[in-house]
C-alpha cells in the first residue's frame, strides 16, 4: 500500500531537530510522495520547500505567497522569482495561495496578490493549491471567474467545509484534500463532505506540523500520520484502505507527476 501527503510544511522549525527522521518515518509508513509547501515565512525567501525537495527523492515542492504574507509583496521582483522557480525540476505547483480573513490582513492587499499568482500559474500551466479561511465566497468567486476557465487542476487544501461547499468545488472540477480535521469527533460535516467527492477528485494531506489527527491531537503532526486520515476517509466512504490509498495516490500523480 502506498500513500501520499499532498500538503506538508517540512521547512517548519518544529522539524529542525529531526527532519531526516520524519522523512524516514513517512517512508516506513508507506508514503510514496510528500508535497512540501513553499510559502515558508513569505518573501523574500521563496525557496522554503525547494531545499528539501532537492534533498529527498520522495519530496516535491511548491512555491508561492500565502495570503497572510501579502503585505510582504512590495515589488514585482517577487512575482518574477515565482515565475522563475516554477521552472525548477521539482516544483510542481503554485501554492498555497488564496484568501484568509481570520487574522485581519487587509483583503485589499490579499486579493491582487491572489489574482496575480493565479495569472502566473495559468501562464506556466501549473496547478494551484488554495488556502481559504473565513473567506469562502470571495475565494470561490475568484476561482470561478479567474481559474476554472483554465481547465487546470485546483486543490482545495485542508477542506473543512460543508457538503454544499464541497459541491461548489466539485461542480468546478476542483480537487478536495482532507486532513487531520476529518478525524476529529465533532467534524461530522467534514466527514459527510468526504463521502460525496468523486473518487478521482480526492486527496489526502497532513498540513503538518499542524492539525494532527485524532490520535495525536495537541502534538506535532508529521507526514506519516496521513495514514490515520486515510483510515477515517476510507471508513466513511465505505471502501478499503488499500483502495483509498491507490486512488488518492493515482490522483496525486495525475496532477503533479505525470
Amino acid at each position: 500500500m502506498q500513500l501520499v501527503d499532498s500538503h506538508c510544511h517540512l521547512d517548519d522549525k518544529q522539524f529542525d531537530q529531526d527532519r531526516a527522521a520524519v522523512v524516514q518515518r513517512a517512508r516506513d509508513a508507506g508514503l510514496k510522495w510528500m508535497l512540501a509547501i513553499g510559502t515558508g515565512d513569505g518573501p523574500p525567501d521563496l525557496r522554503a520547500a525547494i531545499r528539501f525537495a532537492e534533498a529527498y527523492e520522495q519530496v516535491l515542492a511548491s512555491v508561492g505567497v500565502h495570503p497572510n504574507d501579502a503585505p510582504k509583496v512590495t515589488s514585482e521582483a517577487t512575482y518574477k522569482e515565482i515565475e522563475s522557480l516554477l521552472h525548477h525540476d521539482k516544483v510542481v505547483a503554485l501554492g498555497e495561495i488564496g484568501l484568509d480573513y481570520h487574522w485581519g490582513v487587509d483583503k485589499d492587499l490579499q486579493t491582487p496578490v491572489f489574482l496575480k499568482q493565479l495569472e502566473i500559474a495559468a501562464a506556466a500551466r501549473k496547478p494551484v493549491i488554495i488556502h481559504t479561511r473565513d473567506a469562502w465566497k470571495d475565494t470561490i468567486d475568484i476561482l470561478r471567474a479567474h481559474w476554472a476557465p483554465s481547465g487546470l487542476p485546483c486543490i482545495m487544501h485542508c477542506f473543512t467545509g460543508s457538503t454544499e461547499q464541497a459541491r461548489e468545488c466539485i461542480d468546478l472540477g476542483f480537487y478536495l484534500a482532507f486532513g487531520g480535521v476529518t478525524t476529529f469527533p465533532k467534524a461530522t460535516a467534514v466527514r459527510e463532505a468526504a463521502t460525496i467527492v468523486p473518487p478521482d477528485k480526492l486527496l489526502l494531506e497532513t498540513d503538518s506540523p499542524y492539525l494532527s489527527p485524532a490520535p495525536f491531537r495537541g502534538k506535532r503532526n508529521e507526514p506519516a500520520y496521513v495514514l490515520h486520515t486515510a483510515r477515517t476517509v476510507a471508513e466513511v466512504r465505505g471502501v478499503s484502505l488499500d483502495e483509498l490509498a491507490r486512488q488518492t495516490t493515482e490522483n496525486f500523480e495525475r496532477i503533479f507527476v505525470d
